[in-house]
């Protein structure tokens, strides 16, 4: 029976388009893609590559009835152990969703072999990212491809900080990147000379001097790293290649001592002792209300709306027979007041609907992330992007502040689980199943495919089933299980 579901899957999968599209539950139509028609892809499609499917498996991975989930071959190992699991929609062949693991290593510009995958010279980089997908997957592969090594050039060029984490980072660095030199040495150049007059010791701090850690130039690094990733290579490779959709974006870095999690539009939570710390916030139109009005009202650009919508938000749309009534409204500025209607507040809202129903211009669920930048409002010119924001918020966590069991982990994932699951919930799923784990299963990876199965449901008559009954996720869910002690393994 296996065997007929394969072969008739490999039949339906082989005559699909590599970046096939289908609705997802953060973009509710819209046009994507415009102009890209006939472009070879940037990145053809498929699952990530340390998972080594074989085209039969990825085929039956898409398999709808079952919805099997996708998890590392037994013997394979992921830095730190980590675990890993993933589960298709069932809405469609393809799985938006991608992720990255790599162990990288930070060098120097100056070195000969600094982007080389075989010299493991360098300060050690660790690297998981999710990329959730909507309106086809090129965004999502490309940043899975891309964003980490992006990220490792960067901290490459204050690697000599790097280096030495216990001085301040100086003011200025030379062309180099190196820390300005004290003293110009004999027969240097006028550079240098120029250099040597330059304040290069980080202890003398005149009043007016702003401090910036070594940290807060990582998590510079980090941010800066998605702004290039959505810059200079989604926008600007889209002319030569079809990069379809967008991305929500969640990585996280382990270097020296600390991980760095960045949230551009999915969820992560630590673990530890049982108790639950949030690391990221959660980014809707509802919450980035104001930074959206402002974006308006504040660098003065209400031609974004295109006369179609307003930025003021009001309880409920209005009535034509409410002009010149008063209502509650909420503007950029303040949380609530009243307003005398007028002709031009009758435009649809540029933020409808509550919580996860929440759209931007009727059309986009998400706020932050990569690419989008051809998505417009359903059957106009309006586009959707200058909306959308790439920064992520960075938090940190200091590995080295704490001690760690094998139960303590963090937990990162895409919407398709926190949808449906609370962090609370998450939680207890996982520590009750890694307390019953053998230490020598792959215990990480087996909690992972735990979570899914519990954030899927039983298939039944009226769809997929949680335990009290309420609809399971229907969306593509990924998730990484990053155990916390498993630096020490690595060092």
């Amino acid at each position: 029976m296996i065997s007929k579901v394969k072969n008739a899957m490999s039949n339906l999968v082989g005559g699909m388009m590599p970046h096939g599209h289908h609705h997802h539950n953060h973009h509710s139509g819209g046009g994507q893609n415009s102009g890209q028609e006939g472009l070879p892809h940037r990145f053809p499609y498929g699952r990530p590559d340390f998972l080594d499917l074989t085209p039969e498996l990825l085929q039956y991975s898409t398999e709808h009835a079952s919805r099997p989930v996708v998890t590392l071959k037994r013997g394979t190992r992921l830095p730190w152990g980590a675990g890993y699991a993933a589960i298709n929609a069932g809405k469609s062949m393809l799985n938006e969703d991608q992720a990255s693991c790599e162990k990288l290593f930070v060098r120097k510009p100056s070195s000969k072999h600094r982007n080389s995958t075989l010299d493991n010279t360098g300060i050690p980089l660790h690297f998981w990212g999710v990329f959730d997908g909507h309106a086809g997957s090129g965004a999502a592969i490309m940043a899975s491809k891309l964003l980490h090594r992006i990220i490792r050039d960067g901290l490459g060029e204050i690697c000599h900080l790097l280096e030495n984490p216990n001085s301040a980072p100086p003011i200025c660095l030379a062309k180099n990147g190196s820390p300005f030199q004290t003293e110009a040495k004999k027969g240097g150049t006028q550079d240098s000379a120029e250099d040597a007059d330059a304040v290069c010791d980080a202890s003398v701090r005149f009043h007016m001097e702003k401090v910036v850690s070594l940290e807060s130039l990582v998590m510079g690094v980090i941010e800066t790293a998605f702004k290039q990733m959505q810059d200079d290579l989604i926008e600007k490779e889209k002319t030569s290649y079809a990069i379809s959709g967008g991305c929500c974006a969640l990585a996280v870095v382990y270097l020296m001592g600390k991980l760095y999690v960045a949230n551009a539009g999915d969820s992560a939570i630590i673990i530890r002792n049982n108790e639950v710390i949030p690391m990221t916030n959660e980014f809707t139109p509802e919450s980035e209300r104001q930074r959206l009005q402002y974006l308006l009202q504040g660098f003065l650009r209400p031609e974004l709306l295109g006369n179609e919508f307003t930025h003021i938000e009001f309880p409920r749309r209005i009535q034509h027979s409410e002009l010149g009534k008063k209502m509650l409204y909420r503007d950029h500025t303040m949380t609530g007041a009243y307003k005398t209607i007028v002709e031009d507040d009758l435009k649809f809202p540029l933020i409808y609907g509550e919580g996860k129903k929440a759209r931007v211009m009727a059309t986009i669920g998400v706020t932050r992330g990569l690419g989008d930048h051809d998505l417009k409002v359903y059957n106009s010119n309006i586009y959707i992007k200058p909306f959308l924001s790439c920064v992520p918020e960075v938090k940190v966590y200091n590995l080295d502040e704490n001690k760690h069991g094998p139960d303590d982990v963090l937990v990162m994932g895409t919407d398709g689980l926190w949808d449906v699951t609370t962090d609370k919930e998450v939680a207890e799923a996982v520590s009750t199943y890694l307390s019953r784990c053998d230490p020598s299963d792959p215990m990480y990876t087996l909690a992972a495919q735990e979570l899914l199965m519990r954030s899927r449901g039983v298939l039944k008559e009226r769809g997929w089933r949680l335990p009290n009954e309420k609809l399971g996720s229907g969306d593509d869910i990924t998730v990484f299980i990053i155990p916390l002690a498993g630096h020490e393994s690595e060092t």
